[in-house]
């Protein structure tokens, strides 16, 4: 059952796709601004993402900008909603990175027909989808992490670090490129923050987080 994030002020909008959706069989989150979105987005991220262009705090074109340029949301399916019409507010919004776009206002069925339409095309476009190594599995398709057979609850930096490391296994990552690919920044006073976070990771995977080993002056490995 995919996971869809809808970021719509319009309480009725909001109420209409929600609806729909979940009639559809989908999971739905909804948030009414920008930062609410961010917020979740550091803890789980969806499988597809309907985002309204005119939205409180922010515009919602800055909101794709951002998604498109960190590498771990470059490939999220998004759907761009919007009242504005015009085919250069379209186009716009294409060629920024929207898989599609729906105008308001719009029929259910159209709605429900390019969210199926975008995760089939989704679906055909991936490649592995689950990582294991050792105890450790982790499920993209799912976006779950096992240690033994039991769920290991990791936030969504927790969890992009530990598929970057599975992904390199038994190859040294450096701290930039870590930094660059799961934080989008090579900025070195965020060294701590990864430090902490890889503190973290070791620990919410028990034993088997001594897989991930410290090459110093150099990054990180992930190691069986």
């Amino acid at each position: 059952m995919a996971l869809i994030y809808v970021v719509e002020d319009d309480k009725n909008i909001q109420e209409i796709e929600t609806i729909a959706l979940k009639n559809s069989g989908y999971q739905v989150e909804v948030f009414g601004c920008a930062k609410d979105f961010w917020d979740e987005m550091e803890k789980q991220l969806p499988q597809l993402l309907l985002l309204d262009i005119m939205l409180p705090d922010t515009d919602g074109l800055s909101v794709l900008e951002k998604l498109r340029s960190q590498p771990s949301t470059r490939k999220l399916p998004i759907i761009m909603v919007t009242a504005k019409t015009t085919e250069i507010d379209k186009v716009k919004g294409l060629d920024m990175g929207a898989d599609d776009y729906l105008a308001k206002p719009f029929g259910i069925m159209e709605l429900i027909s390019r969210v199926k339409a975008l995760l089939r095309r989704t679906d055909e476009g991936q490649t592995e989808k689950v990582l294991s190594i050792g105890a450790v599995c982790l499920d993209e398709e799912k976006h779950k992490v096992t240690v033994r057979g039991e769920n290991c609850e990791l936030t969504y930096k927790e969890y992009e670090l530990l598929k970057l490391l599975m992904m390199n296994a038994g190859i040294v990552t450096s701290r930039e490129d870590i930094l660059e690919k799961v934080w989008g920044t090579n900025f070195e006073g965020e060294s701590r923050t990864l430090d902490m976070h890889i503190k973290t990771l070791r620990q919410k995977l028990g034993e088997s987080g001594s897989m991930i080993k410290t090459v110093r002056n150099v990054g990180y490995i992930f190691d069986s």
